[in-house]
């Protein structure tokens, strides 16, 4: 039983039926990576989608490499060309790529009782992580809060802030409309257990109702 759990099913060459097996189960793993990242993060229909694409995708260049060194080498390269075309994203995000790629190379080269082992005890470990929390209770977020010229803005938002996160870092401050209004740029470690859009309402209260925006740090660009 460990030999057909743990072998491949491509033997010397691509078959019709070994490329149907492979692609099926490459389709059912990427879908099942993706329903457990939509469970335990907020993440874009986009990139869910991907998830469950992106196996099928990686095991059809493994299979047509097949063992041509000179195709694996151009491969390589056009997928080195990849990271030139989307943003950095979260640790989570780059996990949820990194397993589907391993799903679509073990399936590519048959071994489909380990890719889906993989994708199993990986999911779990991702699960198990989540729910425990492990490394931290806090989120780090971008938030920019405009404010009129009139309001001393430092120290306003303490107890907000206390209230709402572990930490705020005011990071940059600038004038905008001819000088009467203030944009002020806060690195914020926000509570798990805690409302943004509460945290968002009290603000709203002291700024006057003016503009305020709260997201996740892009890496590799100016807060």
């Amino acid at each position: 039983m460990s030999t057909a759990l743990f072998g491949s099913v491509i033997a010397s060459q691509v078959t019709a039926g070994s490329y149907i097996a492979a692609t099926v189960c490459s389709i059912i793993l990427g879908f099942v990576i993706a329903l457990v990242f939509k469970q335990k993060g907020d993440f874009s229909q986009s990139y869910l989608v991907s998830l469950v694409i992106l196996p099928v995708a990686v095991q059809m260049v493994i299979m047509l490499v097949n063992g041509n060194i000179g195709a694996g080498i151009a491969t390589a390269g056009a997928f080195s060309l990849v990271r030139y075309r989307s943003l950095p994203g979260t640790g989570q995000e780059i996990t949820g790529i990194f397993m589907t790629m391993a799903v679509g190379l073990a399936t590519g080269m048959g071994y489909l009782g380990i890719a889906a082992i993989f994708a199993a005890v990986t999911s779990v470990l991702f699960l198990v992580l989540s729910r425990i929390n492990f490394g931290g209770n806090e989120e780090e977020r971008v938030l920019k809060i405009t404010v009129p010229e009139t309001l001393d803005y430092e120290g306003v938002f303490d107890d907000i802030f206390s209230a709402y996160t572990n930490g705020a870092e005011l990071t940059s401050v600038k004038t905008a409309n001819m000088g009467s209004l203030y944009k002020l740029n806060y690195k914020v470690k926000v509570k798990n257990d805690v409302s943004i859009k509460d945290m968002i309402d009290e603000l709203r209260v002291r700024n006057g109702n003016l503009e305020i925006s709260c997201s996740r740090p892009v890496q590799g660009t100016d807060l």
